[in-house]
Parts: C-alpha cells; structure tokens; sequence
C-alpha cells in the first residue's frame, strides 16, 4: 500500500430500521421488508402487536420527518387508539451502519361520542412517550 492511498469511505446510506424502546414500550419498525412492505412491532406491557403494508399509515411531513400510525384497538360504541412515532430523517454509513435516535410516540385514545347532540367537547387524548434506540441500514 503506498503512502499517499485513499481511504475507502463507505457510502451513505438512509436508515430504514428504528429500534426504539423507553418507559415499558418497545417499537421496532422497518420502512421495507422482505416482503416489499413496511413493518412494525409494537410491545407494551399488555401487548405484542405487529403491523404490516397497508395497516400502517405513514405521513412524510418535511420539517418533521415520517409520522407513522398504527391502530392498537376498536372498540365498538366507546373508540379507539392509536399509536404514532415520529421517524426523523437518519443516515449512516453503508450497510449495517447505526446511529443513535432519540424521538417521541404518541397514543392517542380516541372517545366516540355517545349520540349526535352529544358532540362537545375533546375527544381525543394524547399520552406522549419519549423513545431512543438506534437506526440502521440493513439489506432485505
């Protein structure tokens, strides 16, 4: 090797895997899988839940990133929730590259309400989890 060789920089890679974890809720989601689809893994303490394709939504906003939503539960009469995690924009280096991630998750409860004349008020509520982890380009 001579003295004056380049180095090999790996290339630039955008993540498509987000490990995320904090306060009991674990999420891991992928922007493409084996299949072509995306895919997320939800886990609380009462629940393991996993999503793919079109059960997950996915909002590019631009000073944001990716808003990702998946809906946990329907209940008839009563309503839903939700959850969403902001997925920031991330690169790294080649493939098998990380880099930390620090973001929040939302869930969202959402009350029907209980007939037409009946219609005031907030409906929705919102519980606010920070999550960190790690992204990463990994090949599928």
């Amino acid at each position: 090797m001579s003295g004056n060789a380049t180095p090999i920089v790996p290339p630039i890679q955008p993540a498509n895997h987000y490990a995320l974890s904090g306060h009991g809720l674990h999420v891991d989601y992928a922007t493409t899988s084996i299949s072509g689809q995306r895919t997320l893994t939800y886990h609380d303490h009462t629940r393991s839940l996993s999503f793919s394709g079109n059960d997950i939504r996915v909002v590019d906003v631009p000073d944001i990133g990716s808003v990702v939503s998946v809906t946990l539960s329907i209940t008839v009469d009563v309503g839903s929730t939700t959850f969403t995690v902001l997925i920031p924009p991330v690169t790294v280096s080649g493939i098998g590259g990380s880099a930390p991630v620090s973001t929040d998750g939302v869930t969202t409860m959402h009350k029907m309400p209980l007939g037409p004349q009946l219609n005031l008020g907030q409906r929705d509520l919102y519980h606010v989890t920070h999550l960190s982890g790690t992204a990463n380009h990994i090949l599928t």
